[in-house]
């Protein structure tokens, strides 16, 4: 009779086996008593005692243990068919008899239950093998959610749910919500997923059984909580607390390496495409920048022609001219974006005063400014600073253009200069509708417009130069909208150095040279 699992047979039942297996010895040795000396007899009865207590656990093999003594002393011991016993002797031998048997059994459950437990291990090992391979191959994190849950439930019997952090490391729970947690339990989750990265998991003993809770601990940051509830008649989930707390180990692995391939991926598809739109630029910039050149000297000689043209063929060479311009000085820029996207622009770095430049740069825009005024405040004892003037003064160009740009006819831009931290920084503001809310991080990028549907002139690329110019500076530009209204643009540029010294000219005294 084999029996694969013990624990499937009510205890009667193991009980029950345990006196047959008892009785059949006795039958078996019961012709061979004649034969057998009753010290082999003995042996027989031990040996069956090992057998019951390898199949059917300790408890039946105590039973038989007191059971073979009584019907060795009972048919084998003279008087036979008798408790009596005719040598005081006898009751020694029972004595050990009993204790070899009892002492047999205990060691042979114990060698049974570490060969079981020795077997629980090695498929727990070989399922934790199997799922780290399912996870460093999983492609989503619903394969991770689903492989581990499959996991849960069948090595430990418990029911996993997984809580993860949004990008306001908020927790929800993945993939969708099932039945809600209860107010303590949202506690302690919560207070799992805040706790500092060494502390261990929890097990909390709930009304609905035991909760265990998991942190999942990345290289880097924490990348949940997992939740997991044994069933009420099921204690397989604190027993295999370890067990679960390597499952967690590896389902944080699994989602931070799915992480960072994300962002891996996005990088090179923006790599990509920034390869692609500077190729594009320059391409397009080169093919196009001589036709215009022409066009705008063409428009240019007709306009100054006016003893040949009338008014209106006069004021339409004009247009050509202006427009001519306009567009020349967006070729202009496009060539430049190209430039500084592919490194190709090297700064002549020398030591300016910054309210130069700025003046520079006004006289620069001319009629453009002509219905903004610009007020400039300097602060006073400014140091020279090191910077390339030509590329700085396209910097305050493209700003102050693009602040009167979008200010009402008769408002004032502002240029604010101000030490900061051993460099300076400089603001320039507008009386304009200022920025939209949404789109404060994306007004620096390449084509992109505050107002896409603005009737001001331009193709989204002035601040973009200005943010590559101010970084190549090494400093750091910025777009707000001030609560006084309008828009405000800050950029800083660092201290590199420690600027020459000016020593203020003398007087030369009358006479001095006769």
């Amino acid at each position: 009779m084999k029996i694969d699992n013990p624990e499937q047979l009510s205890r009667g039942a193991r009980h029950l086996l345990a006196l047959l297996a008892c009785g059949l010895t006795v039958m078996v040795g019961l012709p061979l008593r004649d034969v057998l000396d009753l010290a082999n007899i003995a042996m027989l009865m031990l040996l069956t005692v090992v057998f019951i207590a390898a199949i059917l656990g300790r408890a039946p093999a105590i039973l038989a243990s007191f059971v073979s003594v009584a019907a060795f002393d009972f048919f084998y011991v003279p008087p036979r068919l008798s408790f009596l016993v005719s040598d005081v002797q006898y009751l020694v031998s029972f004595a050990v008899m009993l204790v070899v048997s009892l002492l047999i059994s205990h060691l042979t459950t114990r060698l049974q239950a570490s060969m079981q437990e020795a077997l629980e291990r090695e498929q727990r090992a070989h399922a934790l093998y199997a799922l780290a391979q399912a996870l460093a191959g999983a492609m989503s994190v619903a394969q991770v959610v689903r492989q581990v849950g499959a996991f849960v439930r069948e090595q430990a019997g418990g029911e996993a749910r997984f809580f993860l952090p949004d990008e306001g490391e908020r927790l929800g729970e993945f993939p969708e919500a099932g039945h809600p947690l209860g107010l303590d339990e949202s506690l302690v989750l919560e207070a799992v997923f805040r706790a500092g990265s060494g502390d261990p998991s929890n097990c909390v003993s709930g009304p609905n059984g035991l909760d265990l809770y998991l942190p999942l601990n990345g290289a880097t940051r924490r990348r949940g909580v997992l939740f997991v509830r044994a069933r009420e008649d099921d204690p397989g989930v604190p027993v295999l607390r370890p067990m679960l707390e390597g499952v967690a180990s590896l389902t944080a692995i699994a989602l931070e390496r799915l992480h960072f391939v994300e962002v891996a991926q996005a990088s090179q598809l923006e790599m990509a495409a920034e390869r692609l739109r500077g190729s594009i630029l320059s391409s397009i910039s080169h093919d196009i920048r001589t036709p215009l050149t022409v066009l705008f000297g063409q428009a240019d000689a007709l306009a100054l022609a006016g003893d040949h043209l009338g008014d209106a063929e006069r004021e339409a060479a004009g247009a050509i001219r202006d427009q001519a311009g306009r567009l020349h000085q967006m070729v202009e820029n496009l060539l430049d974006m190209a430039r500084l996207q592919a490194g190709q622009v090297r700064l002549r770095r020398d030591w300016h005063a910054i309210d130069e430049v700025i003046g520079a740069s006004i006289r620069l825009l001319g009629d453009a400014l002509r219905e903004h005024p610009v007020k400039v405040g300097v602060a006073r004892e400014l140091s020279l600073i090191a910077l390339d003037a030509v590329l700085m003064e396209r910097v305050f160009c493209n700003l102050i253009e693009n602040a009167a740009k979008y200010s009402p006819p008769g408002a004032a831009v502002t240029v604010e200069v101000r030490p900061d931290d051993g460099g300076l920084a400089v603001e320039v503001r507008d009386r304009g509708p200022g920025f939209p809310s949404g789109s404060l991080g994306r007004v620096f990028r390449v084509f992109e417009r505050g107002v896409p549907e603005s009737p001001a002139s331009g193709a989204g690329l002035g601040l973009a130069i200005c943010r590559a110019i101010v970084e190549a500076h090494g400093g750091h530009i910025a777009a707000s909208n001030p609560p006084e209204g309008g828009a405000c643009v800050r950029f800083t540029l660092p201290s590199s150095g420690e600027p020459p010294r000016i020593e203020p000219e003398l007087a030369d005294p009358a006479g001095a040279g006769s």
